[in-house]
């Protein structure tokens, strides 16, 4: 039995300690942790140089990839050092940010995924008032309340977590710090005031939630309604990368908060955690730029722009040399 205020740190679960496979994890992690970044980077960069893409819906697909990139640089980079040199402690300071910066930035990205789908709505069910509804200063106080309001959030239950009691110990069956986990080490029956507020919370999350589903019966119906094949086409590559990842962030994070605890176990946990921090950001951009025409080719003149700029700098280079 521990007091939290002798905690000095907490042991996160390693997925083996088999050494040879820690380090293959680390590659695995390190892999997948720069395919984020480039992917990431890529998209922020092109919206951010092609004026063609400074629309409602590209900046809010900037904002969702500055999140994605926040999100799994707070997880990952822990996990490969602690991998690469054969640990598992976090400080307690160490593990309260990441709790925070982790709960700011999922929340953030599921409140912005809601704005989103209602940028989608307006322009599928209502294009003569997109310019309207969703101007430059709609967007921006739109995405500020997104990242706002998961700032709140990360504050309130980050706050409420750590001052609760610990006496079970200080191991979490985690490879990062997480709510559940951390409450399953607190004392008997205080960790019901942080599942009361994480129930009274569940309430915007769930109306989001509803919201999404209701905008997407009302964009559905009217795709179906458009004449033209190239038409719904058109409109049916805008809607479906966003929800593919809305599908992929909400199937995973419910599962891994709402699942039974007789089902629950370390390795599951492990499994469905990586599903919900790790994988998204990394594929998010894939996802985006597979069936988004636009934005492959703002990608690809950008990149061609810039092989052609090195290689007039290098031939220049050449010249003076």
């Amino acid at each position: 039995m521990t007091n939290s205020s002798s905690i000095t740190q907490f042991l996160l679960l390693a997925f083996t300690d088999t050494r040879e496979l820690q380090l293959l994890h680390f590659w695995l992690f390190l892999g997948i942790y720069l395919a984020a970044l480039l992917g990431n980077g890529l998209i922020i960069t092109t919206i951010a140089c092609d004026q063609h893409l400074h629309t409602p819906m590209y900046f809010f697909l900037q904002n969702l990839s500055l999140l994605d990139l926040g999100s799994i640089s707070t997880i990952v980079p822990k996990f490969m050092a602690n991998s690469l040199w054969n640990t598992r402690a976090i400080s307690y300071p160490g593990c309260a940010a990441q709790l925070f910066l982790c709960f700011f930035f999922i929340s953030a990205e599921y409140f912005l995924l809601t704005v989103m789908a209602y940028d989608r709505y307006v322009a599928i069910c209502k294009p003569l008032h997109y310019g309207t509804l969703l101007g430059s200063r709609a967007c921006v106080h739109m995405a500020a309340a997104a990242w706002g309001t998961g700032f709140l959030n990360a504050v309130l239950h980050t706050a409420n977590t750590f001052s609760l009691p610990l006496c079970q110990g200080s191991v979490l069956d985690q490879f990062f710090c997480e709510i559940p986990q951390i409450l399953k080490l607190s004392c008997s029956y205080s960790y019901l005031r942080e599942i009361w507020l994480l129930a009274v919370s569940a309430c915007p999350f769930f109306g989001c939630f509803v919201f999404i589903v209701v905008s997407y019966v009302q964009i559905f119906r009217a795709v179906l309604r458009i004449p033209s094949e190239q038409g719904r086409h058109k409109a049916f590559s805008m809607c479906l990368p966003h929800l593919a990842v809305v599908s992929l962030f909400l199937s995973t994070a419910m599962f891994a908060y709402l699942k039974p605890p007789s089902i629950s176990s370390p390795s599951q946990d492990l499994v469905v955690s990586f599903l919900y921090s790790v994988v998204p950001p990394a594929v998010n951009p894939l996802i985006y730029s597979m069936r988004n025409q636009e934005l492959k080719d703002a990608l690809r003149k950008m990149m061609t722009g810039s092989i052609s700029e090195a290689i007039n700098s290098l031939f220049s280079f050449a010249q003076c040399s």
